[in-house]
Formats: structure tokens, sequence, C-alpha cells
């Protein structure tokens, strides 16, 4: 199974490179937890999704450290990675978001794997929940046995400022039925609230499934991905640099293209993640508490 791992991002907000920002006193990166939690869970292949200009930086720190452990690749996000009748205006920096990254490995990963951002900590139970799902996964008359990770909304938002999180809607199955991505959440008192497309902050219950990227696939999917990404981009105008073709939104429709179906499992574990400069203290003493506790040992990758 492999584990992809979205590390392009910006980190505009955060005002840096913050998947390369140590988190622990031995300059471990919350990617290292991710990557080290994977191993012990039963994943033997880490394809890390990230700009080409920051391979040498990530090749001396996290894929030195960890290669010894787990097979480790490399795909590139680039903006130019688009179907030819579309052209990129120039003032567009960032890529097309995290369909299109996931998108990047599509020429590397032929297996069952799970996607995941770099600088989100999951905790143990999400990866055993998805290798457990994945050792088992298939595609069955085109229909891919997905799954994902969620999160209660309150276990994963900041004291510091938004964030991006994907409210979902799962039957009484345990199915998810739809997932709609909020740009904009945030606390507001016991609560929490989004504001919507016109403006208007809307409360939303604390205990919403939230997703963080946390998702489990076949590898059936990465046509239905590239097929959404193109219809995405048909509908999109070539003064709109910023719009992104996020991963929820393929899913969605996916399934309801009949593509696929997504079963949903839930950790209770408190997510943590360095989304604003200010965040990185509290994850750092958050994760300093699991390792005290015994849940880690004191250097990832000297056991």
């Amino acid at each position: 199974m492999t584990l992809v791992v979205l590390a392009a991002g910006m980190g505009s907000r955060f005002g840096g490179l913050k998947q390369l920002t140590p988190i622990t006193d031995n300059g471990e990166f919350i990617i290292d937890f991710s990557v080290y939690d994977a191993v012990k869970s039963g994943f033997d292949r880490v394809v890390f999704v990230i700009k080409r200009e920051n391979y040498d930086a990530f090749v001396d720190t996290v894929g030195k450290r960890i290669a010894g452990n787990i097979k480790v690749e490399y795909a590139f996000q680039e903006k130019d990675d688009i179907p030819s009748f579309y052209k990129v205006n120039p003032d567009r920096v960032k890529p097309w978001g995290t369909a299109h990254a996931v998108l990047a490995a599509r020429n590397i990963v032929d297996d069952n794997f799970a996607v995941i951002n770099a600088d989100d900590f999951y905790g143990r139970s999400a990866f055993e929940q998805l290798a457990s799902h994945l050792k088992n996964a298939e595609c069955n008359n085109g229909v891919s046995e997905c799954c994902m990770v969620g999160y209660p909304l309150r276990n994963t938002l900041t004291e510091n400022g938004s964030v991006s999180r994907g409210e979902c809607f799962v039957d009484a199955d345990g199915m998810l039925t739809g997932v709609t991505e909020r740009t904009k959440i945030e606390k507001d008192g016991d609560g929490a609230k989004y504001l919507d497309d016109d403006g208007n902050w809307v409360s939303i219950s604390p205990e919403t499934t939230a997703s963080m990227n946390c998702w489990g696939f076949t590898p059936e999917v990465f046509p239905h991905i590239e097929k959404g990404f193109e219809n995405f981009l048909r509908n999109t105008g070539y003064d709109e640099i910023k719009k992104e073709y996020y991963l929820p939104l393929a899913v969605e429709e996916m399934m309801h293209g009949g593509k696929c179906n997504v079963k949903v499992y839930t950790s209770n574990s408190m997510w943590y993640g360095v989304t604003y400069a200010q965040d990185k203290e509290f994850v750092y003493n958050s994760i300093k508490a699991l390792v005290q506790s015994g849940q880690y040992p004191e250097k990832l990758w000297e056991n």
C-alpha cells in the first residue's frame, strides 16, 4: 500500500514552507509522525507530492531520515500539468488544488493508496483504519471501494484564525453521501461558524464530521479525477487565477457518477496542524506530551 502525501502547499498563511518546520527538539516534522504511523500500520511506500524546487530540501531532510524504513518516491505538482486545450494565465501563482496534487502521482501509483496532507497530524488510529480498509478494497463493476477518516469538527479548529474543512454528510450505514468544502471556518465560542458564498457567517455544529483530506482509494480513481479536472478547467475562466479543484469535490463527483462509494471511519483523536505561525507552540507541546506518554519514541527513526 502507498501513502501519498500532499506537500506542495505554499504555506502562505503560515509565512513559509510549513511542511519543513520542525515541531520537536530532534528536528522532526509533522510529516515524520504521519509516515511513522503509516509504517506501523502496514504501508510500504510513500510518495511525496511536492514542488520541484523543493526537491533537494525534502531529500536532505524527510527523505534521508525515512528512506531506511519505507520506500520513498516523489511526484511534482506543477501548474502547467494541464490538458493542452487550456491556457494558463501567467499571473497564476499556485497550482490547481488538492485533486490536481493527487493527479501528480497518477504515473507512479498503481496500487491501493491513502492520501493525506503533509501539515496535518492525524494520529495512529487514522492510518490503522485506512490500512484495514485498503488491504481488501477493490474496484468492482467500475465502482471503487474508497474510504475516508473524518474527525469531529471541534477537534480540528485552531484558536488563531479560520481554516478550510470539508463538511461531510454520512448516511445511517456510515457511507459518505456528500461533502462541501468550507474554505473559511472558525471557532465561535463553544461552537463553530463558516462564511458562505454570500459573505454571511453560518453556525455549524462542532460535532459535524470534518474531512481533513484523509482518504483511501483504489488506483482506478485516477482517470475519473483526471476527467473531473478537465471539466473543471472547461468551466474556469482565463482570469480566475486562484480557483482550485479540491479533492472533496472530485470525490463527490465520482460518487454521484457511480464511480466510487466511500466508507466513513471516525477518529476521535485531536487534530494538530500548523496553519498559522502561532499554532507551532501548541503543536510542539501537544506532540511532546504524546512522546512523554510513550505513544511515540523520543527519536522516531532510531527505533
